[in-house]
């Protein structure tokens, strides 16, 4: 066994899971924000949809001209603000994403540049406070899945909305909400839990 190459291992490692903690955190908060914007969305839908069936024309503002086309003009408009803050919002998540994925690979690479030096016992071999390398490793892959997905799911959801669709706009908060994976993030929040004071050591 190569002690060097373990603690260069660990160093990559904590820097990882010390990452994921952080994204973590960035995540929710963007996924936080994102509830507004789609409830906002939803309701614009809506209104779009009564507009739609309101004769302009039988009401008490038919002297306004063009009142209808105004008002879905006025519409769409604010429909589209809203599309792009929610892209704006993917992108946060994209880079969240990629932060996660590239700590994976670090870690996979320096892992696969030093397996010669780390035999089997050491690679497996945990304490009460520290995890295996091993375990570390299938963890740190598992954030980086779970967050890939997470992203695909939710982008391929906001590449389906569109102005000229107005029932996946009304539906857009129930869909993203069927995204969520609580199983998943609470795996993620154990993850974190087991490798806690692992991070904190130097």
């Amino acid at each position: 066994m190569s002690k060097p190459a373990l603690l260069s291992l660990h160093q990559v490692l904590r820097r990882s899971f010390r990452s994921v903690a952080s994204s973590q955190e960035v995540w929710r908060s963007v996924l936080a924000e994102c509830g507004p914007l789609l409830s906002s969305l939803d309701n614009l839908a809506e209104q779009t949809r009564a507009l739609c069936g309101l004769h302009v024309s039988h009401t008490p503002l038919a002297d306004i001209p063009d009142l209808e086309e105004l008002l879905r003009f006025k519409l769409l408009q604010a429909m589209d603000t809203v599309l792009c803050q929610l892209y704006e919002k993917l992108a946060s998540l994209q880079s969240v994403r990629d932060t996660i994925s590239n700590q994976v690979t670090t870690a996979v690479q320096v892992y696969e540049q030093n397996a010669d030096s780390l035999d089997l016992v050491t690679v497996t071999q945990r304490s009460a406070v520290i995890p295996s390398v091993a375990d570390m490793l299938e963890w740190l892959q598992d954030a980086g899945r779970h967050y890939q997905q997470q992203f695909l799911r939710r982008k391929t959801l906001l590449h389906t909305l569109s102005t000229d669709d107005l029932s996946l706009l009304e539906s857009s908060t129930k869909r993203w909400k069927e995204m969520d994976a609580p199983n998943q993030e609470d795996h993620i929040q154990d993850i974190l839990c087991k490798v806690s004071f692992f991070m904190e050591s130097d």
